[in-house]
């Protein structure tokens, strides 16, 4: 297993776990906005704020469990060489 893929992953893991939650705050502040505004705003940004919030959020998500998965991977094949060796 090369280290720089193990280090690689881990670097990518830990940068869309951030992403992510700050687009889960993004989002939980757009709602608690939203609960200000009257019903013809708050009907606007569901309409046009919080789809575009939401797919980013989905996409980031998707990358960081991209991520988790290889390097779950990285790190299972590391094991797996491990362990045949005498």
């Amino acid at each position: 297993m090369a280290s720089s893929s193990l280090e690689e992953a881990m670097f990518w893991r830990r940068t869309y776990a951030e992403i992510v939650a700050m687009e889960e705050d993004v989002m939980a502040r757009v709602r608690e906005l939203m609960a200000e505004q009257s019903v013809v705003a708050r009907r606007e940004v569901e309409l046009s704020n919080v789809p575009v919030i939401a797919g980013q959020l989905e996409r980031f998500r998707t990358r960081l469990h991209r991520w988790e998965g290889r390097l779950l991977q990285l790190e299972t094949d590391g094991h797996s060489q491990h362990e045949r060796i005498p």
